[in-house]
This record gives structure tokens, C-alpha cells and sequence, in this order.
């Protein structure tokens, strides 16, 4: 199965959260599953922390290291997936999941997320 990690999962799987249900880990955790981020997640990441609306278990560099080390794989942004982003409903505003909705039905991914407005689009959704 291939499946791309929100953003918001991405760091609760690394900070090894209690917000994330074991199925979920065991998900991402299965080397027979293909796992992608996209890298507006990193982006997400990088603006969020530095004006303090997001705090994380550890620095942006170990995050990078831990994503490296693992079977994760980082999606840069694909002209398809702009193309992609340019047709879907506009249902909720925020870039960063619409960039990643729109990466996730370029590449025919299930999206790991826990988000409602995510769920609101025309995509596969496991959590």
C-alpha cells in the first residue's frame, strides 16, 4: 500500500505520541507499506516552529536525521501535483494540506491523517 504522512502525523510518529493510534504506527512501521511525506510538510514544519505555533519533542535537524534513517520517503513538488492542486475544490485554505491532498491523488496514496478537512476531500484516508 502506499501512503503519504501528514504533516501533524509525521511528528507525532517521531515524538512517539500517545495522539497516534498504535494501528497507525504499525501502519507506518510496516516495511511492506511504501511511506512518502511531501516536503511542503517540512516546509509546514520549518515556518511553524520559527513564528512559535508549533513545538516539537526535538529539533528540525534530528527530525531530518530521523526521516533519513528511516524507510520514509521525501516527495519534492511535482508539476502534477500543482496541476492536481489547480483542480481540487477549494473546501478548506490551508496550502500545505491542499498541496498534500493534491500530491496524494497524483500518486494514488491513501493519506495517514487524523485531520476532518482532509477528510472532507475525495480522498482515501486511514487514522
Amino acid at each position: 500500500m502506499n501512503y503519504i504522512i501528514d504533516t501533524h502525523a509525521l511528528i507525532w510518529y517521531f515524538e512517539d505520541s500517545s495522539k497516534i493510534p498504535d494501528k497507525i504506527v504499525k501502519c507506518i512501521d510496516d516495511a511492506t507499506n511504501n511511506k512518502y511525506i511531501c516536503s511542503v510538510s517540512l516546509w509546514e514544519i520549518t515556518i511553524k516552529t520559527q513564528i512559535g505555533k508549533l513545538t516539537m519533542n526535538f529539533s528540525f535537524d534530528e527530525l531530518l536525521a530521523e526521516i533519513s534513517n528511516s524507510d520514509l520517503h521525501v516527495l519534492q513538488i511535482e508539476n502534477d501535483y500543482l496541476t492536481e492542486l489547480s483542480k481540487i475544490p477549494l473546501i478548506h485554505k490551508d496550502p500545505f494540506d491542499r498541496l498534500i491532498i493534491a500530491t496524494a491523488i497524483a500518486e494514488d496514496m491513501t493519506i495517514i491523517t487524523v485531520d476532518e478537512n482532509i477528510r472532507k476531500y475525495d480522498i482515501a484516508c486511514v487514522w
